[in-house]
């Protein structure tokens, strides 16, 4: 550290530090800054966008909230009654002491698990992991709240509107068309409320967000050397991943250890943000250096992927997370994003023209699926089809609903799948969540001092921002394993506002 101190290199980094923090470049910056945050303090737009609703405030006190806190909160309150009856013989016990930490360590033991589930290849991958996992942390949770009154499973930061969408998810089974088909993907989905419920509930203090947001960090790391590894060794051109005509010359897309470029890409885009969040919250010269580092392999993979949904998802995600980061530094980052359009290798350049070119096979094929779901829509627009992409196959091709060339897997657009899979109420739920829960950082961050918890909450939210502008275009819930990571993004965001408020309460 010393070394790198007393280096050439650093002290010219100093100097121009200094030379900007006094230039006119600089003073022109900090005004336009000012003058957009006065612009959004005073928007009669925004203010309605960013007021917490009449059903948001009820929720933490309502009927509901408190019957599910109870509810789910049983086998750790009976626990707690019994440690009290025996609180000497559990205090005496080694192996109780040891239980009581590793339960206490909920955060840490779900950090080592998300590192070993992101990062399992595609083809020793099962489903069931996910489900075995949140599973093992919950009771892990409920040993850990065996001798603290404290440790409770908390739906009050969880909000109203995620339970609405797991109603519509649960609904969609009972009226789905293929019932036995739709019950498997319902799995799915309880391992991702699972997900939910164990992150936001295991972190109680920063340094627990900072540790799982840190395995997700491992997971960019080893995805995106693989990536990389992939590119030099060479990846063959898969005609049905790419327009070959309109992108002569492109290489293979890389796809790490997953099992298609999009849903790799998919999971950069989730966790991309969270990296960058380490990186400005970091307190050590060599912490910042190696999230720095696994930022930059990471956005060269996700370059690599060659998936423009998700570009346009990250950039998305980034402008948000600079405007709840530091709303004055948007000049800047537009000014950066300018300087460096012209710095795009020529593969990924003419990949970026081929979005808006209906002639791309890759694009037009996406219109007959749009088509296919509208027409799912008009044919049960309460219930859908069901849950899970089985289901919705089957009903398609039962009511001869698709006529497109390639074979129906879903719909290529989130919010249509989710309609169609589960119902009105289901899309309802589910915009309902995303923004409730974006709107709710958003006002948080706005209104809290600097901290690691609004840093991580920001990214979060930019994340959801950059996921939903990437579910225009693509499915992400088309693989378990994304949807999980979706979740736990959603979850982290949640934690990270559920800190900041606290933070907050204290200093007032």
């Amino acid at each position: 550290m010393t070394l790198l101190r007393e280096s050439n290199l650093f002290q010219l980094w100093l100097t121009l530090v200094s030379l900007y923090e006094d230039s006119a470049c600089h003073r022109l910056l900090c005004r336009l800054g000012s003058w957009c945050n006065q612009q959004i303090d005073d928007s009669q737009v925004l203010k309605p966008l960013c007021r917490e609703g009449v059903v948001a405030k009820a929720w933490p006190e309502s009927q509901l909230c408190r019957l599910l806190t109870f509810l789910f909160n049983i086998p750790g309150i009976l626990l707690h009654k019994l440690y009290q009856a025996l609180h000497l013989t559990f205090e005496d016990s080694f192996f109780a002491r040891l239980a009581f930490s590793m339960g206490d360590s909920t955060a840490i033991a779900q950090s080592w698990l998300i590192i070993l589930l992101w990062i399992i290849p595609f083809s020793h991958w099962n489903n069931a992991y996910t489900m075995v996992a949140f599973v093992l942390l919950l009771v892990l949770f409920y040993v850990g709240s065996m001798h603290r009154a404290d440790c409770r499973l908390d739906f009050r930061s969880i909000g109203f509107y995620p339970l609405v969408l797991f109603g519509a998810i649960v609904l969609g089974v009972v009226f789905s068309y293929a019932p036995s088909d739709s019950m498997r993907f319902l799995l799915y989905h309880i391992s991702a409320a699972l997900c939910v419920l164990v992150t936001v509930s295991a972190v109680h203090k920063t340094e627990d967000l900072i540790r799982i947001v840190t395995g997700s960090s491992i997971c960019v790391l080893v995805s995106s050397v693989y990536g990389v590894i992939q590119r030099i060794q060479g990846v063959e051109v898969n005609a049905s991943y790419v327009d070959l005509k309109l992108n002569a010359g492109m290489p293979g897309r890389v796809m790490s250890f997953f099992d298609n470029p999009n849903t790799f890409a998919e999971v950069l885009i989730l966790l991309l943000p969270l990296v960058l969040a380490l990186i400005l919250c970091s307190t050590h010269l060599w912490s910042k250096i190696a999230f720095s580092g696994i930022f930059l392999v990471g956005a060269a993979a996700l370059g690599m992927t060659y998936s423009r949904a998700s570009w346009v998802g990250i950039a998305c995600a980034m402008v948000v997370l600079v405007f709840l980061w530091k709303p004055k530094l948007i000049p800047a980052f537009l000014l950066l994003c300018l300087v460096g359009i012209p710095l795009l290798p020529d593969t990924i350049w003419n990949r970026i023209l081929t979005i808006t070119n209906p002639a791309d096979t890759s694009t037009a094929s996406r219109f007959p699926l749009y088509e296919a779901a509208v027409n799912v829509i008009e044919t049960s627009p309460v219930t859908g089809a069901g849950l899970g992409t089985a289901a919705v196959q089957k009903f398609i091709r039962d009511m001869n609903l698709y006529h497109g060339r390639a074979p129906y897997v879903h719909a290529h657009n989130f919010y249509l799948e989710v309609w169609v899979e589960a119902g009105l109420l289901g899309i309802v739920g589910f915009v309902s969540s995303m923004l409730w829960n974006i709107k709710r950082v958003a006002h948080t961050v706005r209104h809290c001092g600097t901290s690691a918890a609004r840093t991580i909450a920001a990214a979060a939210a930019a994340a959801l921002c950059g996921a939903m502008v990437c579910g225009l275009a693509d499915y992400l819930w088309n693989y378990p394993r994304v949807m999980c990571i979706f979740w736990f993004v959603f979850a982290v965001a949640l934690a990270g506002t559920k800190l900041c408020r606290q933070q907050a309460d204290c200093q007032d």
